[in-house]
């Protein structure tokens, strides 16, 4: 059942989270072998467009975001060296607490990120769907750019999505 908008919180990251975020990720990615490790992730960390999802009074979701060119992606398989300046804001991470899935908070934190990305001045915003959910991401506007080849750490069923910010 959807969680109303108070029963939520949606704040910057903060350094005392990251071992939450670090367990959300592989818990959500390990399986699968798309899991980063601390290190990767922080390395992804933009303070302005990194936030948290807090339900009863914990994370129960993440979403990294940073700048990032346009119809390309960070490797999963290593940190990156430097920051960007980019018109472009790369959704690269966005995990829900395996309970709260299922809610629309996946939607809920996008839809936030378009808010902070239109109030930044950014043009576009992208993201990997990876297993294949795509189909979750077009509805919110997202449009698939099969021809971005991806790095292999992505897997075989994600694809490069982008959409416009309005």
């Amino acid at each position: 059942m959807p969680l109303l908008d108070t029963d939520i919180r949606i704040r910057p990251l903060a350094e005392h989270d990251w071992d939450t975020v670090v367990a959300l990720e592989a818990g959500a990615y390990a399986q699968d072998g798309l899991s980063e490790g601390r290190e990767a992730l922080k390395s992804r960390h933009a303070p302005a467009t990194c936030f948290v999802m807090e339900y009863e009074g914990r994370v129960g979701g993440y979403l990294l975001a940073l700048p990032y060119p346009a119809f390309s992606c960070p490797d999963l398989s290593r940190a990156e060296d430097s920051g960007f300046r980019s018109r472009n804001l790369h959704a690269h991470d966005l995990v829900i607490a395996e309970e709260l899935r299922g809610r629309g908070l996946g939607p809920r934190l996008l839809t936030h990120l378009g808010e902070l990305a239109r109030e930044l001045g950014f043009e576009r915003i992208s993201l990997v769907a990876v297993r294949g959910a795509a189909v979750l991401w077009a509805p919110l506007g997202y449009r698939a750019h099969p021809e971005v080849e991806l790095p292999a750490g992505y897997g075989t069923n994600a694809v490069y999505m982008s959409m416009e910010v309005g």
